[in-house]
């Protein structure tokens, strides 16, 4: 491709809203043009390196045996009556001309499985894996860090359909390893771990993250091999023994205008351990609040987890006041209306600081018989230097970009959606579901975000638009003009992934564009040509070597 010729335009300045790397380098180098908030063009050279991806994706999938199909974007919302409370706001909804209701698909585990419901009944048609590479729809609240998190964006998602769990497994399993195959091929430092389910649903999870500091992310990382995202993770209760410990009475002090852990531990000269904090949530089961010791943090997730919930969000000062505490010194005692869950670290405390439910008063000396607790689980968020739950040395965080995620779905949408087959005996059985995704663009932004430098961006060669860029130095000099396009046509008659830039403009201008550009090759053409020679650069490590123009090409041609 002649860039003279395309529709081609790079950019000096980084776009004022953007925050990451990637958002930056792709708007930049004209892989992609941002039309609104979380909504994004893909030019000529973002889609072809957009279509390279999918290439690889669809390869892997068709090897594992998954067949491909289409599902339409635009769907009735009835499809999705069992969890629209579940998606919320985040779904796009309208309405036809005769007031039907419709949305934007989000995700589309109800369609495949009202289509596997219709198209099959008998074991012997299973097991069956069906995937599409389609535009999905989610208002996020917070559209940000480029295609990381966006409004529409691209999904590969596949869903499996088998006679058994043990028959799942294989599938999962299957869908797993090609999972890896992916990402391996396509370039990225990555790591499967474990995860939580969150709206899909279902039982074990395991997402796939490409390690990056601007991750949204956090990663627990072992040695031993344990990975899992912080969401998930299992935190090791700290075991402390109080045997020796004299159990204090329970006494109320004045704090006035202490509410922070920090406050309250110079206030009272004491450790942040010895505190229980407390956070209250508004749930779709009422009022939980949520206790931790002072020197962690809630996992959220973990508590809605433990407790089943739909909905969770952070309590209002009057959802507080109607439970008989106040904001900033809620303790677990003498609530009312509340359910109460606390970490499993509470139950070694011994002489602890809470709050009283009263303006600027706390409780010292509070022992676990004073609490009002309706349920212990692990819902603190796991820390750099906690303890592995599987070997029990140290753990490390890392952020990681989920690129991908698969799921146990077990019988959650069968039954709901009836979707049986009969088996060997004739018996009507529910299927057993998995469902397995590849966010396509946010990988896309993964890449880069791994594979760049200052200069720009650094394509692996199995997803770059050409494999190589010829830069004409001086496009006043008729000998580099021929030589280069001598290049271009031999090349280009061998597999079309070429591109030449023949702009009249500086060679510094178009050097600066093909580091930006990140094509795996570049091949200056400049003052060697009246000896039919070229400059040969690495984008990786802008190596250089000059070789000959005909050796090279005869070189092309043998690697084919």
């Amino acid at each position: 491709m002649r860039i003279s010729k395309t529709f081609f335009k790079t950019f000096r300045e980084n776009p004022a809203n953007a925050e990451t790397k990637s958002h930056k380098l792709l708007v930049r180098a004209g892989y992609i043009k941002q039309l609104g908030n979380g909504i994004f063009t893909y030019l000529p050279l973002g889609l072809k390196t957009l279509e390279n991806i999918k290439a690889v994706i669809r390869e892997e999938m068709n090897k594992a045996g998954a067949i491909e199909l289409q599902m339409p974007i635009l769907l009735p919302q009835e499809i999705y009556a069992n969890r629209l409370d579940t998606f919320g706001n985040t779904m796009y909804k309208l309405k036809d001309s005769t007031g039907k209701d419709y949305c934007l698909g989000p995700t589309h585990e109800e369609p495949f499985t009202y289509l596997v419901k219709e198209s099959i009944n008998s074991y012997k048609q299973l097991p069956i894996i069906l995937y599409q590479i389609q535009n999905k729809y989610r208002d996020e609240i917070r559209a940000r860090f480029g295609l990381q998190r966006a409004k529409e964006f691209i999904m590969k998602d596949a869903y499996s359909y088998d006679t058994s769990y043990e028959n799942f497994k294989s599938s999962y399993n299957k869908m797993y390893n090609t999972y890896n195959k992916i990402f391996t091929r396509l370039g990225l430092d990555y790591l499967p771990v474990e995860a939580d389910n969150g709206v899909m649903g279902g039982n074990n999870s395991i997402e796939f993250m490409a390690k990056a500091d601007v991750g949204e992310d956090e990663l627990v990382v072992c040695e031993c091999g344990y990975y899992a995202n912080t969401e998930k993770a299992e935190c090791v209760v700290e075991e402390i023994n109080t045997s020796d410990i004299v159990k204090l009475e329970k006494q109320m002090v004045h704090t006035p205008e202490v509410k922070t852990i920090e406050e309250l531990t110079s206030f009272l000269n004491t450790s942040s351990k010895n505190f229980v904090k407390a956070v209250v949530y508004s749930t779709d089961q009422g009022i939980v609040v949520a206790l931790c010791r002072g020197d962690r943090e809630i996992e959220e997730v973990k508590v809605r987890n433990a407790l089943k919930l739909t909905k969770i969000e952070m309590a209002t000062p009057e959802e507080i006041i109607s439970i008989g505490s106040v904001a900033g010194y809620v303790g677990a005692i003498d609530l009312k209306n509340a359910i109460v869950i606390a970490d499993n670290d509470i139950k070694n405390m011994t002489n602890f600081v809470i709050g009283a439910n009263i303006q600027d008063y706390h409780y010292i000396n509070v022992n676990l018989e004073n609490l009002q607790i309706d349920y212990f689980a692990d819902i603190k968020k796991a820390i750099a230097g906690d303890l592995c739950p599987k070997c029990h040395k140290p753990i490390k965080i890392v952020r990681g970009i989920e690129v991908g995620q698969i799921f146990e779905l077990g019988t959650k949408y069968s039954e709901v959606l009836d979707c049986k087959f009969l088996d060997e005996k004739g018996k009507s059985q529910y299927m057993i579901m998995g469902c397995y995704g590849i966010g396509v663009s946010r990988t896309l932004s993964a890449i880069v975000e791994q594979c760049s430098d200052e200069k720009g961006i650094i394509w692996p060669e199995i997803i770059a638009p050409y494999k190589i860029h010829i830069v004409i130095a001086n496009n006043k000099d008729e000998t580099q003009i021929n030589v280069a396009n001598k290049l271009y046509e031999q090349i280009n008659s061998i597999d079309d992934n070429v591109l030449i830039d023949d702009r009249n403009e500086s060679f510094g201008v178009k050097l600066n564009d093909a580091e930006l550009l990140g094509i795996p090759y570049i091949i200056i053409v400049g003052r060697g040509a009246t000896n039919n020679k070229i400059e040969f650069i690495k984008r990786k490590d802008m190596s250089k070597l000059e070789v000959d123009v005909d050796e090279f090409i005869n070189q092309y041609k043998k690697s084919f």
